[in-house]
């Protein structure tokens, strides 16, 4: 047989797939089933295109064949050691590799939380419970699937072993398998009373509170794991993880830059002449700030360590603030005569042409990111 290709025997392409395989046998076994046509020559041609179809309508097997080119036994040399061959042939009992039962208990699925927070929680991180749909341990049979009293009893059919052997004619002789057994499903036991709580799956849906403490400093999409606080597995096995995965709401006021906070501050034209002091709201509590006399629009005022904590850190960045001089749109009389009294006096320079600045926000941004 190893001058045969097994592609080529069912008349398909290597990339083919297992419902092509599978079509391609039927077809050559209806041509050449010796009930069909009992010559010898079609006989010869049926049991290569039953071996090649056994070969390749087995992942494994086919995946073994495939590294060994044009070898039925795969591996290097055609060869993949007695173990392969053993396995191949004679199924996991006759290697040397064992075949298992199936565990009934299995690692829960990770599940994924999105919270949203403000960002003052950024800046301090913050405290939260979060309602998590999930599946908990079912407190019926804690577990084990079965009703309380009851367990599992070994399967009748395999004997506990979770799989089963069957014979299957090749050109080789009688080839003994082994598969899963259907009855237990591989697991070697079955359950005759399972608990009617959680339908004998160890586990049920729920709704529990999961608290978290969320640090300073994330920022959106930004994930926090949470090991063994996913679901609980099926049979009562290990939890997966839970991720928090986090949003950070827009601010009316300020705006983030790494660590610092931005805002802007509005002044109105006497006080950016004058200069004034005045108090504003942060964050974390009132700030008082001094303007000098002769404040210019997109001058920055930093107050130190009023930022966010950083996400691996201890020092806060600062609140940088950008001046905005608000010129008036409507004076009256009276105070139009003192204003142009105060240009007569202060003689200000003609208006000139200087560097291009698309508004306030651009001169700000620059000044922002010069520091």
């Amino acid at each position: 047989m190893a001058d045969h290709d097994h592609y080529e025997v069912l008349g398909v392409s290597r990339d083919a797939s297992q419902e092509e395989i599978k079509k391609a046998y039927r077809r050559l076994a209806r041509e050449l089933h010796p009930d069909v046509n009992p010559g010898e020559e079609a006989s010869e041609r049926f049991k290569l295109v039953t071996h090649a179809y056994d070969v390749l309508s087995d992942p494994e097997q086919r995946r073994r064949y495939d590294m060994g080119g044009d070898s039925p036994f795969g591996g290097a040399n055609g060869f993949g050691g007695f173990s392969d061959i053993f396995e191949t042939f004679f199924g996991a009992a006759g290697g040397t590799r064992a075949a298992r039962p199936r565990s009934r208990r299995e690692r829960g699925q990770d599940a994924l939380v999105r919270v949203t927070l403000d960002l003052k929680d950024v800046v301090f991180g913050v405290h939260r419970d979060i309602e998590v749909d999930t599946a908990v341990l079912c407190e019926t049979c804690q577990g084990s699937c079965c009703q309380p009293g009851t367990g599992p009893v070994t399967c009748d059919i395999c004997h506990g072993a979770g799989y089963v052997q069957r014979q299957v004619r090749s050109l080789l002789g009688n080839v003994v398998t082994s598969q899963p057994c259907t009855v237990c499903q591989g697991y070697g036991t079955t359950i005759p009373y399972p608990c009617v709580t959680c339908q004998g799956q160890g586990r049920v849906r729920a709704r529990r509170t999961v608290s978290i403490d969320i640090p300073a400093g994330v920022e959106t999409g930004l994930r926090l794991q949470l090991p063994g606080s996913g679901e609980v597995g099926p049979g009562g096995g290990p939890n997966g993880d839970l991720y928090i995965e986090v949003t950070v709401a827009p601010d009316e006021v300020f705006s983030r830059d790494g660590d610092d906070l931005l805002a802007t501050l509005e002044v109105s034209m006497p006080d950016a002449i004058l200069g004034t002091t005045t108090t504003i709201e942060s964050l974390d509590g009132p700030v008082d700030l001094e303007l000098r006399p002769g404040v210019q629009s997109g001058d920055v005022i930093t107050v130190r360590s009023r930022g966010i904590t950083p996400l691996r850190g201890t020092q806060r960045g600062d609140l940088r603030i950008g001046v905005h001089v608000v010129t008036p749109t409507r004076v009256d009389g009276r105070s139009r005569t003192l204003i142009e009294e105060f240009a007569k006096k202060t003689k200000p320079p003609a208006p000139r042409l200087a560097h291009f600045q698309q508004g306030l926000f651009a001169k700000l941004r620059d000044r922002f990111r010069n520091g």
